[in-house]
C-alpha cells in the first residue's frame, strides 16, 4: 500500500471547512490564524505561502505578518504579544529557522499556549510528555493518521524513529507510546541502524539524510512513514528511506513527495479549529 498523504490531507482540510462554517454558525466569528515569516529564507516562504494559501481554501482567515531579514527580538516579540491578545486571532504559528539574531526558544515561551498550534511552546510539549490535554505538533500529529488510515496496529508493535527533534522525533514517539507501541528513538550515530530498523514493525524516518535508511533493511510487512525531504546525487526528491527497495518489502510506506508533507499543513488548520473551539467555549 503507498500511503496518500495528499488524498488524506485533503479530507482533513474538508472537515476543516465544515467546522469552519459551523463555529462561524454559532460563534459567529470565523477562526483566524496568524503566520509569522521573518526574512526570506527560500523555503520558509514556500511554506508560508501554502498555509496562507490552505487557510483561503478552507474559509479560514488567515493574517500573514511577513518582517524583514533585520528584525530585532524585541520587535517579533512585541508581534507575538499583541497577536496573544488579539481575540479575532486564534491560532498563530512563528515560522522556523529564525534568523542568528532572534532566540527561537524566547519567542514560543512567549506565545499564549492556547494560540501555540504548531505545539512547541513549552507548555503544550510539556502537556504531551505527561499525557495532559494541549495542542499537538503538527507533523507527529498527521503522522499518527496517516498511520490509521493504513490501519496499522500500534498497540504491543515495534516502532522505531530515527531521528530526534523537537519538530517530529521527540513529539511522535510520545504519542507513539501513548497508543502503546513499544518504542525505540534512534538517530545517525545509532549503533548497528540496520538491526535496529530490521526489529520495527513500525518506522518513522525523521533523519534528514537522503536515502540513509536502506530498504533491504525495512522488516517484511512493515509500515514505513518517511518525514524527509532531501535531494538525492540527481538532484531528485527523495526521502530519508531508499523507497524502490522499500516498497518491496514493507506492507504500507508514504512516498516523497506526497506523503507526510500535506498532513502538516492539514493538522495545522485543525489545530487552529481546536484552538478556536477552546478560545470561544464551544464544546
Amino acid at each position: 500500500m503507498i500511503i496518500d498523504g495528499k488524498a488524506i490531507a485533503a479530507r482533513i482540510r474538508a472537515e476543516v471547512a465544515a467546522q469552519v462554517r459551523e463555529i462561524e454558525k454559532r460563534a459567529g466569528v470565523r477562526p483566524g490564524l496568524a503566520l509569522i515569516r521573518v526574512g526570506n529564507d527560500p523555503a520558509s516562504e514556500i511554506y508560508v505561502r501554502g498555509k496562507a494559501k490552505a487557510c483561503q481554501e478552507t474559509g479560514m482567515a488567515g493574517f500573514e505578518h511577513i518582517l524583514p531579514e533585520e528584525t530585532t527580538q524585541p520587535a517579533l516579540l512585541e508581534l507575538v504579544r499583541k497577536l496573544n491578545g488579539d481575540q479575532t486571532v486564534h491560532g498563530v504559528l512563528v515560522q522556523l529557522p529564525l534568523p542568528r539574531q532572534i532566540d527561537a526558544g524566547a519567542v514560543l515561551d512567549a506565545l499564549s499556549p492556547e494560540k501555540d498550534v504548531d505545539g512547541f511552546g513549552p507548555i503544550n510539549a510539556g502537556a504531551l510528555f505527561t499525557g495532559r490535554k494541549g495542542l499537538r505538533p503538527c507533523t507527529p500529529s498527521g503522522i499518527l493518521r496517516l498511520l490509521d488510515e493504513a490501519e496499522t496496529p500500534l498497540q504491543g508493535a515495534r516502532a522505531l524513529v530515527v531521528g530526534r527533534s523537537n519538530i517530529v522525533g521527540k513529539p511522535v514517539a510520545m504519542l507513539l507510546l501513548e497508543r502503546h507501541a513499544t518504542v525505540t528513538l534512534a538517530h545517525s550515530r545509532t549503533a548497528a541502524l540496520d538491526q535496529e530498523v530490521g526489529r520495527a514493525d513500525v518506522l518513522v524516518a525523521a533523519v534528514g539524510k537522503a536515502e540513509m535508511i536502506k530498504g533491504a533493511w525495512i522488516k517484511l510487512g512493515a509500515t514505513v512513514i518517511d518525514v524527509g525531504m532531501n535531494r538525492n546525487a540527481a538532484g531528485k526528491l527523495c526521502g530519508d528511506v531508499e523507497f524502490p527497495v522499500a516498497s518491496q518489502r514493507a506492507r504500507a510506506i508514504t512516498p516523497v513527495p506526497g506523503g507526510v508533507g500535506p498532513m502538516t499543513i492539514a493538522y495545522l488548520l485543525s489545530n487552529t479549529i481546536q484552538a478556536a473551539k477552546a478560545q470561544l467555549d464551544l464544546s
